[in-house]
């Protein structure tokens, strides 16, 4: 009886989902990626084919865990909102993320991001930029028949993707939504989100004494007629003093 020979079975590929990295280098970076991944993650809130994630290890080649990058920023149209230990390309239909947002710190150097710019070309990104938070620098690049290619002017430049504006200046940048409205950070989300609450509180407050007020009106308007027919006034006469119909007088009369 001849056995047959079981071939050796394949090591399993473990995808890491954490580096040991810390997320950002400093607070203005960090504050950065959050900004820009929120206001990303609000504008596409209602579409729940649009991925949005920061720092996330996305693997574009199964079974090669060394060709691995993190973007700031990466955003996925077509892929289902959720959580994910790490993006595995092969098991999100072979969707690559279409856009990436990389921020620099002072640990950033060239060498690194122009490995980051080949990898990003080679696995299918369709925007990528890099801003320079310190400097105030912002650059682009957007694919073209040959791959990434620089956009030669970043000012106004509207992303063809995700739609919104940039609007670098010696200042800062400023990024804005479709509609017109600027990014803004959390703090600054949480300030109005709290004005809204007072104002609505406020509405509701007016809103209840108003009807207060009404209910004290119409009842005062029930008990000044018995008052006004024993002073022997119309009916008529007693809807016009209260600015009522006749007809609600004659009902309000016999209640």
């Amino acid at each position: 009886m001849v056995s047959q020979i079981q071939p050796p079975t394949q090591p399993e590929v473990i995808y890491p989902d954490s580096d040991g990295q810390p997320v950002a280098n400093n607070t203005i970076q960090f504050g950065w990626i959050v900004e820009i991944k929120q206001n990303i993650e609000w504008l596409f809130a209602d579409d729940p084919n649009v991925f949005v994630a920061g720092d996330l290890f996305w693997y574009p080649v199964e079974g090669r865990n060394t060709i691995v990058n993190a973007p700031d920023v990466l955003v996925v149209l077509g892929r289902p909102k959720g959580d994910r230990l790490c993006y595995q390309q092969w098991k999100e239909e072979g969707v690559a993320p279409q856009v990436v947002f990389e921020i620099l710190s002072p640990s950033n150097t060239q060498t690194e991001m122009d490995k980051k710019l080949l990898f990003y070309d080679r696995y299918g990104v369709e925007e990528y930029y890099i801003y320079d938070p310190e400097r105030h620098n912002l650059h682009g690049w957007l694919r073209g028949e040959d791959g990434l290619d620089v956009i030669p002017q970043m000012e106004d430049w509207v992303s063809p993707r995700l739609n919104i504006r940039f609007a670098p200046s010696p200042e800062g940048l400023q990024l804005y939504r479709p509609d017109g409205e600027r990014f803004l950070t959390y703090t600054e989300i949480s300030r109005n989100a709290e004005q809204e609450r007072q104002q609505a509180k406020q509405e509701r407050q007016r809103a209840e004494q108003e009807r207060q007020r009404a209910e004290l009106a119409e009842q005062a308007r029930r008990d000044a007629i018995p008052r006004l027919l024993q002073m022997n006034l119309s009916i008529e006469q007693i809807a016009q003093a209260l600015g009522l119909s006749v007809e609600e007088v004659r009902t309000l009369a016999q209640e």
